[in-house]
């Protein structure tokens, strides 16, 4: 078997190559019951950073999707601390000044881009920091629609600013004032509510969850 040896929290270990550090580190015997969650890359658990043999440089990424190299160091983060203040969408205008109210360590970005480099999507985060600055909503939520809050760029930010709590904002009211209404989606809603499909909702709702899990497994899926 061709085996590399990797450092997890310090300890040598001799694992299989090819393996994500996720793999690895449950095949050396760690159980992981934080810091882990989808294993797809699309939650942001698994936030990881690690030195590779040789280099000086901290590296950051996904444990699920980061495959083990030979005299790697790693050390996972079962979370990044970072505050949110409180608000209520409702009483939120969509304008740029809100995203600099709730969040004005914003100010204090020096455009170092060590924030784009953290990030483990290859999202342009710095992009995002700026267009924050200049008010621009929609874009924020544009740039940073793949984000999955792992919160590395945050760990790495000087200004301390916390990118993903304002990336969620920004998409949030994108997504309630700046999106255009679906028509379609609209009009949905209004049967349903005028209870077109009651009997076939009521139906569902009655049924055994094992009889709903077939039903669902064996439903008709649109090209």
């Amino acid at each position: 078997m061709n085996e590399v040896t990797v450092f997890i929290m310090g300890k040598g270990y001799r694992v299989p190559a090819g393996l994500t550090i996720m793999k690895a580190m449950e095949y050396a015997g760690y159980r992981l019951t934080r810091g882990c969650g989808c294993r797809g890359g699309y939650c942001g658990a698994c936030a990881t950073v690690y030195r590779l043999k040789g280099d000086y440089r901290l590296y950051a990424d996904l444990a699920c999707q980061t495959p083990v190299q030979d005299g790697m160091y790693i050390a996972q983060l079962p979370f990044t601390p970072a505050e949110r203040p409180p608000y209520a969408l409702q009483d939120l205008a969509p304008e740029g000044q809100t995203l600099l109210a709730l969040f004005p360590e914003l100010a204090r970005c020096v455009a170092c881009n060590t924030c784009t480099k953290a990030c483990p999507q290859k999202l342009e985060v710095m992009d995002a920091v700026q267009a924050a600055l200049r008010g621009d909503i929609r874009q924020v939520a544009e740039l940073t629609f793949d984000c999955v809050s792992c919160g590395l760029c945050t760990m790495r930010c000087p200004a301390e600013i916390s990118h993903h709590h304002v990336w969620q904002l920004a998409r949030r009211l994108n997504g309630a004032y700046l999106t255009p209404r679906a028509k379609h989606v609209q009009e949905r809603v209004q049967e349903i509510a005028a209870r077109k499909f009651a009997v076939e909702l009521d139906a569902f709702m009655s049924m055994d969850r094992d009889v709903l899990v077939a039903a669902y497994k064996a439903r008709e899926i649109e090209a």
